[in-house]
């Protein structure tokens, strides 16, 4: 059904379509995720010494927690296109659905892996000692239970979102990034504290 049809719901989604609906919608999620953001510098602090230690890890920190926010992106819109053509059935038999979750986890071991290299090349150059294997271990089992948590996270915010009236392509992509900065931290300093 088009914004433009008529009846009550082409006329909820001409009002969600304009800047006012927006920024009614927007402002106060952002206004949260703020404070959320917020919290994830404190835990980063936590780990501050470990970071200092190991160059390798210090430059593995943004570049998971960007690469969880671009897979996440890349799922909500994916499935928030999905809802808007009306092809989208939340369930996991939905080939669909599979098709994405296979595409996003598929390109999240590929990058996880050219990452798990490039980290230790830089981190070598940085005077690190962390090894091959492990910082491959460390960087690919992290990046692949972020990349399933990312699935969970976008899947869920959409159906939320579209449960709760709002347009999933204005609210999804900012829960999920922020969402993911923090869980992108813990996720890769849990994994961190077990091999190291």
């Amino acid at each position: 059904m088009s914004a433009g049809s008529d009846g009550p719901l082409g006329e909820q989604l001409s009002d969600e379509w304009t800047v006012r609906g927006i920024v009614r919608t927007l402002v106060p999620l952002l206004a949260a995720l703020s404070v959320l953001q917020m919290t994830s510098g404190t835990v980063l602090e936590s780990y501050e010494d470990q970071l200092l230690e190991q160059p390798s890890l210090l430059i593995l920190v943004p570049v998971v927690i960007g690469t969880a926010g671009n897979l996440g992106s890349i799922m909500c819109s994916r499935l928030s296109t999905l809802l808007h053509l009306g092809t989208l059935e939340f369930s996991p038999d939905n080939p669909n659905v599979r098709a994405n979750v296979g595409a996003v986890l598929g390109l999240a071991a590929t990058v996880f892996v050219l990452l798990g290299f490039a980290s230790w090349a830089i981190g070598r150059l940085l005077g690190g000692t962390l090894g091959l294997a492990t910082l491959l271990f460390i960087t690919v089992v992290s990046g692949m239970l972020l990349a399933v948590w990312v699935v969970i996270v976008s899947s869920v915010s959409v159906y939320v979102s579209y449960r709760l009236g709002y347009d999933p392509d204005d609210t999804t992509i900012p829960v999920v990034t922020n969402i993911c900065d923090i869980t992108g931290v813990l996720i890769l300093f849990g994994v961190v504290t077990v091999v190291l």
